[in-house]
C-alpha cells in the first residue's frame, strides 16, 4: 500500500513507530516534502536515519524548499522502481523532480521543489540552498519528457506545491499575493494534461479534501488507494 503525508521538517515524532503501526512490509510512505532529516547531518541525524533502516517498510519524499540541498545531492543516485532516486537509507529514498515510479503497483510522478514565501528569485542575494530549492528548466524539460513517455498518465502525483489554482482558492481571505512562476505554471499545464487518480502536495501545511482529485495534506496520514485517513 501507499500512504502519504505532509511536511515533516525533522519531527522524529512523525515518524515514530507507534504512529506508523499500521504500515506493512513491503509497504511504502511518502512525505510531500520539507522531509527534514538531512538538515545538518549530526550524529543525531544520522543515527535516527540509522534506526529508519530497521523498518520493514520504505520512506520516500520529495524536497521542499527547506532542504540542506548540498547534503541531499551528496547521496549517491540510484534506480529505484523505474525512477531515479537519492538513496539515503536502504529503505529510504529521495524522489528526484520529474520522475515517475511504479510503487506497489501504482504509477507515481514526483516533482519536488518549491519556494520560500521569503525568497524572492530576482533577489541576487537569494542563498544558493534557496536557489536550488527552484526547479530549473531542464528539470522541467525532463518531467515532460517522463511524463510523454507514460502518455500522460499515473496514479498519483506527488509534489510539494499545489497548482497556482488551487493554491489561489486555499489563499482566499488571506490577501496573499499569487506569485507565478515556472513551476506553478508547469503545475497548471500539468493539472489540464495528465490522466490522475489523486494530486497529494504538502506545501499549505494544512489537511484538506479539496475534491476527489486534490488533497493537502499535513499531519494526517492518507492511504492514498482507500482514501482512509489514519
Amino acid at each position: 500500500m501507499i500512504f502519504v503525508t505532509g511536511d515533516m521538517h525533522g519531527d522524529e515524532n512523525r515518524l515514530s513507530k507507534n504512529r506508523l503501526n499500521m504500515l506493512k512490509k513491503g509497504d511504502t510512505l511518502i512525505v510531500c516534502g520539507d522531509f527534514g532529516f538531512l538538515w545538518d547531518d549530526s550524529a543525531k541525524e544520522r543515527s535516527f536515519r540509522k534506526k529508519l533502516e530497521k523498518r520493514d517498510y520504505n520512506i520516500c519524499f520529495v524536497d521542499g524548499p527547506h532542504e540542506n540541498f548540498k547534503l541531499l545531492n551528496s547521496f549517491p543516485v540510484v534506480e529505484w522502481n523505474g525512477g531515479l532516486v537519492h538513496k539515503i537509507q536502504s529503505n529510504v529514498f529521495h524522489l528526484m523532480r520529474g520522475q515517475m515510479y511504479t510503487i506497489n503497483g501504482r504509477k507515481v510522478f514526483a516533482m519536488g521543489g518549491g519556494e520560500s514565501p521569503e525568497l524572492d528569485i530576482l533577489d541576487s542575494e537569494a542563498g544558493d540552498n534557496d536557489k536550488a530549492a527552484v526547479p530549473t528548466d531542464k528539470e522541467l524539460l525532463a518531467a515532460v519528457n517522463r511524463l510523454e513517455e507514460a502518455d500522460f498518465t499515473c496514479d498519483y502525483i506527488i509534489t510539494h506545491e499545489p497548482p497556482s489554482k488551487i493554491k489561489d482558492f486555499l489563499l482566499l481571505g488571506e490577501n496573499t499575493p499569487l506569485r507565478v512562476t515556472a513551476l506553478s505554471a508547469f503545475f497548471d499545464e500539468l493539472q489540464a494534461q495528465c490522466n490522475y487518480k489523486c494530486w497529494f502536495f504538502g506545501s499549505m501545511h494544512l489537511d484538506k479534501y479539496i475534491s476527489a482529485s486534490q488533497r493537502a495534506v499535513f499531519k494526517v496520514i492518507i492511504n492514498a488507494e482507500t482514501d482512509e485517513r489514519l
